[in-house]
């Protein structure tokens, strides 16, 4: 009997504490696990190409910092809701699109991201990079997942009422400036 899953080849990894995601950045063992999960998402709910929703969706599942920017209560319990609804097949439906709203420059296709989650997984390498830090974590991914309004996970946290560019503003914050604290 054949396996329902589709083979992935072997990966070599460059070094202790740190992977190479598909598009050869290299990303913390956490930021792999996230852009695994999102990968088998993608894979069971048939769709063609790991996008910005998925990412964000396997983020919140997977990375402690990044559900503590959401915080508790309603907002976010709306967001896992959409994104849950999403993967069982109902709400948003995308399945016959490939994500890409033109605003960042194009990546090509790399090994089932969609162009705007290809160009996601390079600015959370470059933001990492830029900030002194390497590899890349959890927090650069999702800072890349809200700069393009047009990106799927944009359009899920404007859904459920979460503003992208307030929770962008938290990526930022000095420590000690977390959701639902005020600096003033």
């Amino acid at each position: 009997m054949q396996s329902r899953n589709p083979r992935q080849p072997a990966r070599q990894l460059p070094e202790q504490g740190s992977r190479r995601a598909d598009s050869g950045a290299v990303f913390s063992d956490e930021l792999a696990a996230v852009v695994a999960g999102a990968r088998r998402r993608a894979v069971r709910d048939g769709d063609r190409q790991i996008d910005t929703a998925h990412l964000l969706h396997s983020l919140l599942e997977s990375d402690a910092e990044v559900r503590a920017l959401f915080g508790e209560g309603p907002r976010t319990a709306r967001l896992l809701g959409y994104l849950v609804q999403r993967s069982i097949g109902y709400g948003l439906r995308w399945q016959s699109a490939v994500e890409d709203s033109g605003l960042v420059p194009a990546v090509a296709e790399v090994a089932g991201f969609s162009p705007l989650a290809a160009s996601c997984m390079e600015y959370a390498r470059e933001r990492a990079a830029r900030d002194g830090r390497a590899p890349a974590r959890g927090t650069d991914l999702l800072a890349a997942l809200l700069v393009d309004p047009q990106a799927r996970a944009v359009e899920v946290l404007a859904r459920a009422g979460i503003d992208h560019l307030e929770l962008h503003g938290r990526l930022d914050a000095p420590a000690g400036t977390g959701p639902g604290e005020s600096s003033g």
